[in-house]
C-alpha cells in the first residue's frame, strides 16, 4: 500500500514538474517578446525626442528671426517719426521765410553794401600789398646791386621781411673791437646805403645796435643795452653828419644782447648775433595813404 501511495505520488511530483517547465517556457518566451517591443518602444522614443528637439531648435531659430524683425520695424518707425519732424520744421522754416517783413529785406540789401564795400577795402589792401611787395623786391635788388662789389657777403646780409627791407652788417666790418667807433671799411658800405637812401626819400631808416652775452662795464660802456645803443647812435650820426642823410628820416634803437639770430654758446654764434641792422621803411603817412579807402579801385 505504502508502495502504491509513493509512487502516486511521483507520478504526481513527476506530472507537476513537466507542467512547470513547460509554463517556464511560455512565460519565458513571452518576456522575450514584450523586452524586444520595449527595444522597439525606446528606439521610437529617441526618434520622437530627436525630432522634438530639432523642432525647438527650429522655433527657437525662428523667434529670433522674429525678434530681429521686431527691432528693425521699431527702428524704421522711429526713423519715420524723426523723418516727419524734419519735415514738420521744414515746413516751419520755410512758413518763416515767407512771412518776411518788408523791414528785413531792406536789412539784406543793407548788408550785400556793406559786403561789397569791404570786398573793395579787400581788393584794396591786397593792392597795397602788392605795391609794397613790388617796392621792396625793387629795393632789395639794388641794394644787392650796390653793395655786392668790393665787400665780403659775409658781413652783409639783405632781407626782405614782411613789408620791409632790412641790412645786417656784421660788427667786425662796422666798429673796432669792444667799441662803438666806427671803422674806415664801414664808410665804404654806409656810403653806398646813403646813395640809395637819397634815391627813396620816402623811406625812413632805423638802425639796431645788437650784441652778444659777454657782459661789458668801462668808463664809456656801462652794459651791452648800453653799448648796443651807442652803436646805433654812431651809424645814425654817420648817416646825418658824412653822407648828408636828412635826420628826421632816421631812427636809433639798441636791442642788447636779446632777440638773437643764433646760440651764444658758440664763438660763432656770438659773432652772428653782434651785428647792426639797417631797416628801411616806409613813411607811416604814406603808408597809411595806401589803405586811404576813398582811393579804392574800382
Amino acid at each position: 500500500m505504502q508502495k502504491l501511495i509513493l509512487l502516486g505520488l511521483a507520478t504526481v511530483l513527476s506530472f507537476s514538474s513537466c507542467i512547470s517547465k513547460k509554463k517556464y517556457d511560455m512565460l519565458q518566451t513571452d518576456l522575450d517578446t514584450k523586452q524586444e517591443e520595449i527595444s522597439k518602444r525606446d528606439l521610437e522614443l529617441n526618434r520622437y525626442a530627436e525630432r522634438l528637439a530639432d523642432c525647438e531648435r527650429r522655433e527657437a531659430s525662428l523667434q529670433g528671426r522674429v525678434d530681429n524683425v521686431q527691432t528693425q520695424v521699431q527702428i524704421r518707425e522711429e526713423q519715420i517719426q524723426d523723418l516727419k519732424k524734419q519735415r514738420d520744421q521744414s515746413v516751419q522754416a520755410v512758413g518763416d521765410l515767407t512771412v518776411l517783413s518788408q523791414g528785413a529785406n531792406n536789412n539784406i540789401g543793407n548788408t550785400l553794401k556793406q559786403l561789397e564795400g569791404k570786398d573793395k577795402y579787400i581788393r584794396l589792401l591786397q593792392n597795397a600789398k602788392s605795391k609794397a611787395d613790388s617796392i621792396n623786391l625793387a629795393l632789395a635788388v639794388n641794394l644787392k646791386q650796390v653793395l655786392r662789389d668790393g665787400i665780403d657777403d659775409a658781413d652783409v646780409d639783405i632781407k626782405v621781411d614782411k613789408t620791409v627791407v632790412y641790412i645786417n652788417l656784421s660788427d667786425k666790418m662796422l666798429y673796432k673791437s669792444g667799441s662803438y667807433q666806427i671803422t674806415d671799411r664801414a664808410g665804404e658800405v654806409l656810403q653806398k646805403i646813403a646813395t640809395i637812401a637819397k634815391s627813396r626819400p620816402n623811406l625812413e631808416l632805423m638802425v639796431e645796435g645788437y650784441t652778444d652775452n659777454d657782459p661789458i662795464n668801462s668808463a664809456c660802456v656801462k652794459d651791452n643795452w648800453d653799448l648796443s645803443v651807442l652803436r646805433s647812435t654812431s651809424v645814425v650820426k654817420a648817416l646825418q653828419e658824412t653822407y648828408g642823410i636828412d635826420p628826421n628820416r632816421l631812427i636809433a634803437a639798441g636791442r642788447g644782447q636779446y632777440n638773437t639770430l643764433a646760440s651764444n654758446a658758440t664763438a660763432e654764434g656770438k659773432s652772428t648775433n653782434r651785428r647792426t641792422r639797417i631797416i628801411l621803411l616806409p613813411k607811416l603817412n604814406e603808408f597809411y595813404d595806401l589803405l586811404d579807402p576813398t582811393k579804392i579801385p574800382e
